[in-house]
């Protein structure tokens, strides 16, 4: 038997306009020459100006998606996105197999990048006492870690603290976002915490756009292709970073108000690193 491409799986929800969720997953896993596969939590019908219904898939419908993957697939790593309500957190949790499917990138997707709560209290609750045990990785954006972690960041060191209280919640490595809505500011600073205590910073300008879809996604997804490759977190979080970064810088006109970011342009970044670390 041929060894096995390198494969990925994102958990997660579909946005018809392409633009986040699990079609900017499998986006991602494709620039960074992994293949993806998915299982479908929820589907949304949507555009670039709003999002009008919801469908959150029967529970009974997932544990069979994670059956057949897990039954035909060689995963080497996952990563969760929208997990709509408690029956989803919880077929997700009974149903993902550590050995089977690698180590999990947890997107909370929780809050907006606007501070708009998505989840129910019920659903919150259960994400905080079963979902975030898994993660190997989790990438909570700057209103998501104030709200996980109890805290309101109003500097680095706050950042640091909230990390430090989502590993003692039991993610093993945690990235906080930093804010991106004051137009006044300069750069981007996310916090990296280490499973072994380590911390380091990763900085970008910061780059005013409407063209801000996936970003999250794509984030994490990058992340899990990393993991799936072999990669250790701190250079699996980097090339996340750097891939964000560019599809930001070079956005698509696509939509006619909130758009997508580029993933062509994420995959060029990509291809250079790897060929950099050939």
């Amino acid at each position: 038997m041929t060894q096995q491409n390198i494969q990925a799986l994102t958990i997660a929800g579909h946005d018809s306009d392409g633009s986040a969720g699990m079609p900017a997953d499998l986006h991602a896993f494709f620039a960074d020459g992994v293949y993806g596969h998915g299982i479908l939590t929820a589907a949304v019908a949507g555009n670039s100006y709003d999002i009008t219904a919801q469908q959150v898939m029967p529970k009974e419908f997932i544990a069979e998606q994670f059956h057949q993957l897990a039954r035909d697939f060689t995963i080497g790593a996952a990563k969760t996105g929208m997990l709509a309500n408690d029956d989803v957190i919880d077929v997700v949790v009974d149903n993902y197999d550590d050995q089977s499917f690698g180590p999990l990138v947890v997107d909370p997707v929780i809050i907006t990048k606007h501070g708009a709560m998505l989840l129910a209290r019920s659903a919150y609750e259960r994400f905080r006492e079963r979902i975030i045990p898994l993660a190997t990785v989790i990438t909570p954006n700057f209103y998501e870690a104030q709200k996980l972690a109890e805290l309101t960041i109003s500097n680095r060191q706050d950042q640091l603290t909230a990390a430090r209280r989502l590993q003692e919640m039991g993610a093993k490595n945690v990235v906080v976002k930093g804010a991106h809505s004051d137009t006044a500011q300069h750069t981007v600073d996310d916090l990296v915490l280490l499973e072994d205590g380590d911390h380091f910073w990763m900085s970008k300008p910061y780059i005013k756009t409407s063209r801000l879809n996936g970003t999250g996604d794509t984030f994490s997804a990058v992340i899990a292709a990393e993991l799936a490759k072999g990669q250790d977190v701190a250079s699996a979080v980097r090339r996340a970073k750097d891939a964000v970064y560019t599809a930001i810088a070079h956005p698509l006109t696509v939509g006619h108000r909130f758009g997508p970011i580029n993933h062509w342009a994420a995959q060029v970044e990509l291809g250079k690193e790897a060929n950099h670390n050939a």
